[in-house]
């Protein structure tokens, strides 16, 4: 591996650990494009494994920070998770069968629905203090369980960690806030790469060496992403808005360069 390709990965790792620790999710749908058209990986499945498996490790470190700030709820999501995990293996298999060049042009598509919807205003949560209890079983299981099995299926397949899905689909069942929506994400999307990975991993679609040096740049990067979010808590907003509209730059070019 060349000095030119160690240094692009540590690059997009910062990237990939940047943006998850600035705006709780979102490195892991850049993380492919990075490693295609950045890093130089020749194939899309392999990149999809590699991705999987850096965005997983970088995802449980950003989940330390908020867990440390109680913005996790974690029976919410292990429920979640353990239905975003069936639906993430499924996905991880029908992806490995897809054409690599037609996968990528669904992967741009992806990308440019996301980043639309990420400019769409959200709605205020109504419930301050979700819990997933006995008595609040029958109204939560039924909109977690089938919406995790969605958002899994979608991350199996093109090997994300689903943050930006993961995370209106939590407010989408619970009501929770966004603070513990975007700690509780990071739960899910650490479950989901991990199953995704998995699969990749057993199939030989992961440059383990290129793994390691991504890793590397995406700790620093959440490290400097979530000390950068404390100092522009108030502007948040707008780098939200902001990362939306490279989501979609970037989705229309991946997109249009693999047709």
């Amino acid at each position: 591996m060349s000095s030119l390709t160690i240094l692009a990965a540590l690059a997009s790792g910062g990237v990939i650990g940047l943006i998850l620790g600035l705006v709780g999710g979102g490195g892991s749908i850049l993380a492919v494009p990075l490693l295609v058209y950045v890093v130089g990986v020749g194939s899309p499945h392999a990149a999809i494994g590699t991705a999987a498996v850096a965005v997983t490790v970088n995802a449980v470190a950003s989940l330390i920070g908020h867990a440390r700030a109680g913005r996790v709820k974690w029976r919410c999501a292990g429920v979640f998770a353990a239905s975003g995990m069936i639906g993430a293996a499924l996905g991880a298999e029908l992806g490995k069968a897809f054409d690599g060049k037609r996968l990528l042009v669904l992967f741009g598509l992806l990308m440019i629905g996301v980043g639309f919807s990420m400019l769409r205003p959200r709605r205020t949560a109504e419930v301050p203090d979700v819990r997933l209890t006995r008595g609040s079983a029958a109204t939560l299981l039924p909109r977690l369980i089938p919406i995790g099995l969605g958002v899994g299926l979608a991350a199996g397949f093109f090997g994300i960690g689903g943050g930006f899905l993961i995370v209106p689909g939590l407010v989408l069942a619970t009501a929770m806030p966004l603070p513990f929506a975007i700690g509780t994400s990071l739960v899910v999307v650490s479950a989901l790469g991990l199953t995704t990975a998995a699969s990749y991993a057993a199939s030989g679609l992961v440059n383990w060496t290129l793994t390691a040096w991504l890793v590397a740049g995406g700790v620093v990067g959440t490290i400097g992403g979530i000390a950068l979010g404390k100092r522009l808590g108030g502007r948040k907003g707008v780098l939200e808005r902001g990362f939306a509209a490279v989501v979609i730059g970037v989705g229309l070019y991946v997109s249009a360069s693999s047709l």
